[in-house]
């Protein structure tokens, strides 16, 4: 027991003589530098979203051959020797010291690291989300503007110099958001300060001026005249940080009549700068990632659009984001969103139109924008091969965001590969838990249950549900997916519970009778009890004998679960009479004459509803993949 401190301490020794917990200290701060660069010139240089992960992975390997390095080797006056075992160099300590130029030296260097280190660092620490949290606190910011330096060799703009700020101030003043500093206490503490001349107000200066008003942040800025025009320059600067949170540059002809033009353009540049600050802030990283406008307007539309959307309430939706658009025509992010809320109803050809208006403007939209926007293209126009792929892409570049993982689930779930849809969707919703914040709807929850079920993981499924429950209460898609798992367990008293609750919640929602039935019979189909799914289809036929979707809804269910064939191609012919051209409608057809083993005719009306999709659709391809083979098989 007692030697084993005495290995400790010269273990400890022996680190300390070999310079050992310098080099990982030296090698640590090194790789810090290293990943911020690889962090800054990644996207400046366009490099591979890989590299800072290429660049931690050699670190991480170099890091043990570092340390063995140093361990075994030293760096000394004469160069690069096997360091001395203790006890030679205990036998030369009396001797020799060590040198100490080479001590310093290596001390300097690792003094020097730790402070770019703490430069480096600083910001992301103690600076981030400044101006964030100001707008956070509840309070108007307070404002204070400072007379703009006359620089254009022009005295007669001399005026301009206090024009300017009052202009600003006037217009900041007007806006609910801010608490701004007048123009009297301001130059009140100029004059304190013994300042003759606007030219001598530098940053520094305005900074303990701004302070001593109690000001948040300052604005400072000058007057620059080059050729024909005139450019107002302007910064807005955090007062106790100093941090400058935002640059503006205006210019226009060089005349005094339009100065006031400028400055309104300037003072509405900072304000919806600091206004959409706050909206931002008040949404999630996904949302600050994705859109982008400079007019606060717009952005407070477009949240009401989304939210409406989100409640499958498409066409109120819509009337936000036009009005969105409105503002700003470029707000491509509400463009994609009138895209897919026609996609959602099935209004294919609306939502090619809007799709192919946000891919016109594809070379304006920032990269993540842009891969979105190829999704939408390829939902309307491709596979799912092709939505996977720049879903997949939008994640190279930011794999914190929820909304691709979810539509990835969605692309596999087309494929009916639940399998690989789980992980995607299981990533969405530890995201959304990770930041403290609701699903956005209820598909997060019902999707993924949905392909747990489907592929066994029946505990999983009840356990997601319940958790479900305390996000969308009383949801109907919710409440079809819990019955449907009673009936899967054979719980028949609970899974009837689920239906009562499933028709009460639908009929306070006003919803057709005939569309809830239609809905009761999907439940009870894919809850295995097939006469109730029968007699729920026919009763929703029979409250709209001549609507084409409940003809097509109960021949489908006669034909595919192979009940009555023959009646339910009698059923799709009257619906085709109503809507020949309605591509599942020939589905129906194509299928039922494959299941009575006429393939040459089934084939072709599988061909044509292949030709009529207006998108992409597995179980057409499935059917007319089933169809070719079975043709083929005849021929042979």
């Amino acid at each position: 027991m007692s030697k084993s401190p005495n290995k400790l301490i010269r273990f400890w020794q022996e680190l300390k003589r070999r310079k050992t917990g310098k080099v990982i200290v030296a090698y640590a701060a090194t790789a810090f530098i290293l990943l911020q660069l690889a962090d800054i010139l990644t996207p400046a240089l366009s490099l591979p979203s890989w590299t800072t992960t290429l660049v931690t992975l050699l670190l991480a390997l170099g890091f043990p051959v570092g340390v063995i390095f140093s361990w075994v080797f030293d760096i000394t006056p004469e160069g690069i020797k096997k360091t001395e075992s203790l006890e030679v160099s205990e036998s030369k300590e009396i001797v020799t010291k060590p040198a100490r130029r080479i001590f310093r030296t290596s001390n300097i260097i690792i003094a020097a690291l730790i402070i770019v280190v703490g430069i480096l660092a600083y910001p992301k620490i103690f600076k981030r989300d400044t101006l964030e949290k100001l707008r956070s606190s509840g309070e108007r910011i307070s404002v204070a503007v400072m007379p703009f330096q006359n620089m254009t060799n022009d005295t007669t703009w001399d005026v301009w110099q206090d024009g300017v700020q009052n202009e600003l101030i006037n217009n900041l003043t007007n806006s609910e958001e801010f608490k701004v500093k007048q123009a009297e206490s301001i130059n009140d503490a100029i004059q304190s300060k013994g300042l003759t001349s606007y030219a001598s107000i530098t940053p520094s200066i305005a900074n303990g001026i701004s302070q001593k008003l109690d000001a948040d942040i300052f604005i400072i800025g000058t007057l620059k005249h080059a050729g024909t025009t005139i450019r107002v320059n302007a910064q807005l600067i955090d007062s106790k940080s100093k941090e400058v949170f935002k640059s503006f540059q205006i210019e226009d002809v060089y005349k005094e009549e339009r100065i006031f033009k400028l400055v309104d353009s300037l003072s509405g540049e900072i304000k919806n700068f600091l206004i959409l600050s706050k909206l931002k802030q008040e949404q999630s990283h996904e949302v600050q990632t994705t859109i982008s406008t400079n007019s606060p307007d717009a952005y407070r539309y477009f949240f009401h659009g989304r939210n409406t959307f989100r409640k499958e309430n498409y066409s109120a939706a819509r009337n936000f984001f036009s009005q969105a658009l409105a503002i700003d025509s470029n707000f491509a992010v509400a463009i994609i969103y009138i895209s897919t809320s026609y996609w959602n109803q099935g209004i294919y050809d609306q939502s090619k139109k809007w799709c192919t208006k946000a891919y016109e403007k594809k070379g304006q939209m920032p990269i993540i924008q842009k891969l979105y926007t190829n999704w939408l293209f390829a939902s309307n126009f491709e596979t799912p091969h092709e939505e996977i792929i720049y879903l997949s892409e939008i994640l190279d570049i930011d794999d914190q965001l929820q909304m691709p993982y979810f539509l990835l689930g969605n692309a596999y779930n087309d494929f009916y590969q639940y399998d690989k849809a789980i992980p995607e969707y299981e990533k969405a919703l530890e995201i959304n838990k990770k930041l403290d914040m609701k699903p956005p709807w209820i598909y997060n929850y019902s999707d993924l249950g949905k392909a747990y079920h489907k592929t066994g993981k029946y505990k999983k499924e009840k356990r997601l549900y319940k958790k479900a429950e305390q996000d969308f209460p009383n949801d109907p898609v919710l409440i079809y997916r819990q019955a449907i798992l009673a009936f899967t367990h054979r719980d028949s008293v609970t899974a009837n519970k689920y239906v009562d609750k499933y028709l009460s919640v639908r009929r306070d929602n006003t919803d057709p009778e005939a569309s809830i039935m239609t809905g009761l019979a999907d439940l009870y189909s894919d809850g295995g009890i097939l006469n109730k799914s029968e007699e729920s289809y026919r009763k929703a036929l029979s409250l709209q004998p001549e609507n084409p979707d409940r003809l097509n809804n109960l021949a489908w269910f006669l034909i595919d679960k192979d009940r009555n064939i023959i009646e339910g191609l009698e059923l799709i012919e009257k619906a085709l009479e109503l809507s020949p051209d309605s591509y599942y409608m020939l589905d129906t057809k194509g299928w039922g004459l494959y299941k009575q083993e006429k393939y040459q005719e089934a084939l072709r009306f599988l061909q044509k509803s292949d030709s009529l999709k207006p998108i992409y659709n597995h179980e057409v391809y499935l059917h007319l993949e089933a169809a070719k083979k079975a043709v083929a098989g005849l021929k042979q």
